[in-house]
């Protein structure tokens, strides 16, 4: 029996009423076995949870880092500019100076009442400092809040696990803190993060 005669025997059984019933019931079988998968599939990922950042902070809050607010005695660096052992500052900041105090490796010697007719600035003296950049000691007692954290006269503390806006009054500030001078209680949680007013937050452990 050759190849064309086989195909036309299969042919032939294919056309028969049983050959038909099975080919039909396997179609069947088939197509209700991918609506199955598929319907399972489908339930399988409505139930998986996706992680989403906004909802989860919305949740359980935004992840802070905090400072607990305690008066202490701290120090502000002033910057001082020395040459020749001389420096000139404004008005509004000769107050910061004052004899014998502590700059880097030397100290300050005097800080003139009046200003100097030649430069219109307060004239500083000081002992054994080297040309260039110096900063000035200020010890001083209060609350000292990172820079970073003070948003305006505004700190933002923790309340009953939300994210509050206080009002501060500062005295003095460098590069790094500033010294509030009211506003801030000894206890208080201060947010060092970027939050918003009301925001529900979560402090880092």
């Amino acid at each position: 029996m050759n190849i064309s005669e086989k195909i036309e025997n299969i042919i032939k059984k294919l056309k028969t009423r049983k050959s038909k019933n099975i080919i039909y019931l396997t179609l069947i079988v088939l197509t209700v076995s991918l609506f199955g998968y598929r319907f399972y599939s489908v339930t399988l990922e409505n139930n998986i949870d996706v992680f989403n950042i906004v909802r989860n902070d919305a949740e359980h809050g935004i992840p802070v880092n905090v400072l607990k607010m305690e008066q202490i005695d701290g120090v502000l660096y002033e910057p001082l500019t020395v040459k020749n052992n001389r420096a000139y500052v404004s008005g509004n900041r000769a107050g910061l100076f004052y004899p014998g105090q502590k700059l880097d490796d030397c100290k300050i010697v005097s800080v003139s009442k009046n200003i100097d007719l030649d430069t219109g600035m307060h004239v500083i003296k000081t002992l054994s400092c080297s040309n260039g950049l110096h900063y000035a000691e200020n010890k001083k007692n209060g609350f000292y809040v990172p820079v970073s954290a003070v948003h305006g006269d505004i700190v933002y503390v923790i309340e009953n696990g939300i994210a509050s806006a206080k009002k501060i009054i500062i005295s003095a500030r460098d590069t790094q803190n500033v010294l509030v001078k009211s506003g801030i209680q000894n206890g208080d949680i201060i947010i060092l993060s970027n939050v918003k007013n009301n925001q529900k937050i979560k402090i880092i452990q």
